[in-house]
């Protein structure tokens, strides 16, 4: 299973699944991570600290821990 933590910065990748529950994985949806959405990294920052994507033309920082809860494909 690839998550999100594993994808290399500027490559692109497909959200396949959302694991979490509850709070968890509604900050994940609210941010506009769902099924299908084409994820871009742009920067991860050093020792765990958020990383920096752009999900449709908006930028975002998902932090390890969430990042850890998104399968991509």
């Amino acid at each position: 299973m690839k998550t999100l933590k594993d994808v290399q910065v500027g490559e692109t990748a497909t959200v396949a699944k959302l694991h979490g529950e509850g709070p968890v994985k509604r900050r994940i949806m609210d941010m506009g991570l769902t099924k299908g959405t084409k994820v871009y990294v742009r920067k991860v920052a050093p020792l765990g600290d958020p990383m920096e994507l752009t999900v449709r033309n908006y930028e975002l920082s998902v932090r390890k821990a969430d990042a850890e809860m998104i399968e991509v494909e």
